[in-house]
């Protein structure tokens, strides 16, 4: 199916992600091949739970087998929040395309996503 109009959108539905970040790739949001829907990214919060050590976040979007980068070795210093995607830089995902993430050490960051279903 091809992706939907968004001007004729009948639905739109509201969802958050939430995920710990590891030194594997972590698949956040996922906008199967036949969904028939759009998704719209909204925010994305990083937040690095270490009270001591700053650690990078990596993050791209995944279409049809390769990797387009949104953030790579972004540090998150100990203690802070990173707001990494905003409504400024919303991102859509379009059918089977996937939105990753990893970090530089395990179970230091967590990540928060808005995102909306569109169909």
């Amino acid at each position: 199916m091809a992706n939907p109009n968004m001007a004729s959108a009948t639905t739109i539905t509201g969802h958050s992600a939430v995920a710990f970040l590891s030194t594997s790739t972590t698949s956040l949001i996922t906008n199967s091949a036949a969904s028939g829907k759009i998704i719209k990214i909204e925010s994305v919060i990083v937040s690095n739970v270490d009270g001591t050590n700053a650690a990078d976040v990596n993050a791209w979007v995944r279409r049809s087998s390769s990797n387009y980068n949104i953030a790579q070795t972004v540090s998150v210093p100990a203690d802070t929040t990173l707001v990494l995607v905003s409504r400024d830089t919303t991102i859509y995902l379009m059918e089977g395309d996937i939105f990753q993430m990893s970090a530089s050490a395990n179970s230091d960051l967590e990540v928060v996503a808005s995102y909306e279903e569109i169909s």
